[in-house]
């Protein structure tokens, strides 16, 4: 019988195709690409957080004291947005480029840094001092929408405070 052919049967090469999609799965299971992404996120997030910060401390220190922009002016335990505006805590003149070359921006906006200070929203936000102690001058920097649970608070925000 020379006239048979060889080859695969058609359930050989199903059972390969079956391995290797339960080898697939298995390996994205466990690469995860969606959480390798928040956690990229939540890194920047916690840079960021701690560039403002610094820049903010940096700028007292070379003012005796004073906060930048209007944030000393604001009510004291309030969170408010960093981004332009009276009702915001609009400190990026003060700041940039001095102290902080450019003003981060939080991930989930899809921006870039910001270089002008015209009209600017960072998706982060500041407390200055707190409501019941006014003696109290800490400076909290919020990032308000991280993408996982921070632990060990079990909240969605990343904070710093000095």
């Amino acid at each position: 019988m020379s006239g048979l052919k060889k080859g695969f049967t058609l359930i050989e090469l199903l059972v390969v195709i079956g391995v290797l999609a339960v080898l697939l799965t298995i390996v994205l299971v466990a690469i995860n690409p969606g959480r390798q992404f928040a956690q990229a996120n939540n890194t920047k997030r916690r840079s960021d957080v701690s560039a403002l910060l610094n820049a903010i401390h940096q700028y007292s220190a070379d003012n005796k004291g004073a906060l930048p922009g209007n944030l000393g002016t604001l009510t004291a335990g309030t969170t408010y947005s960093i981004s332009d505006g009276a009702a915001n805590a609009d400190i990026c003149t003060a700041i940039m480029p001095t102290y902080i070359s450019s003003l981060p921006t939080d991930p989930s906006l899809n921006t870039q840094p910001i270089t002008s200070c015209t009209t600017y929203a960072t998706g982060y936000q500041v407390i200055y001092g707190s409501a019941t102690d006014p003696t109290n001058r800490r400076v909290t920097i919020i990032a308000p929408s991280a993408d996982l649970t921070v632990e060990p608070a079990g909240t969605t925000a990343i904070s710093v405070t000095r």
